[in-house]
């Protein structure tokens, strides 16, 4: 089996380097990437096409969810929100749920390293679910725009225009 490629996206070094670790240990993902932010992580995202991305909210230059909004409409690829804005129930959470994030990890506040430490089965758990998941565009193509808008009847609502 294919290993699922992941990117992780976290303005915290630490952060990166723990989600890295934890992830290169699973014999079945890697990490291909990493990112300190939205913009760095657009570059990555589009060098290496990940199965799988890890993100969190609170980022310099551009947050989370703008970012998420914006991979959703031209890559979509899962998406894990791993933040400690995103706790269950939350409105970033539900935010990112509604902009097509597969899941969420809650990030501890206080001991980070620790805490990522106890979560590193989940978050793992939770990147194989996501690269198991079908990702939609949630914008129509313009060619599937077009036969939407055209009347019953003719070619493009048949779908023979230019064919």
């Amino acid at each position: 089996m294919a290993s699922i490629r992941v990117v992780v996206v976290d303005d915290s070094a630490l952060v990166r380097s723990l989600l890295k670790t934890f992830i290169d240990r699973q014999p079945d993902m890697q990490c291909v990437g990493t990112a300190a932010d939205p913009f760095a992580a657009r570059e990555v995202i589009r060098e290496l096409s990940p199965d799988v991305v890890t993100l969190d909210i609170e980022m310099p230059r551009m947050d989370g969810l703008e970012f998420l909004s914006r991979l959703m409409k031209l890559r979509p690829t899962p998406v894990v929100m791993v933040s400690t804005l995103t706790e269950r129930g939350a409105e970033a959470t539900m935010r990112a749920l509604e902009l097509g994030a597969v899941d969420f990890v809650s990030k501890p506040r206080l001991g980070v390293s620790e805490g990522l430490n106890q979560l590193a089965e989940e978050i793992c758990d939770k990147i194989r679910a996501a690269a198991r998941s079908r990702i939609h565009r949630r914008v129509q193509t313009a060619p599937a725009a077009a036969a939407a808008a055209a009347p019953a009847g003719t070619a493009a609502a048949h779908g023979t225009a230019g064919a």
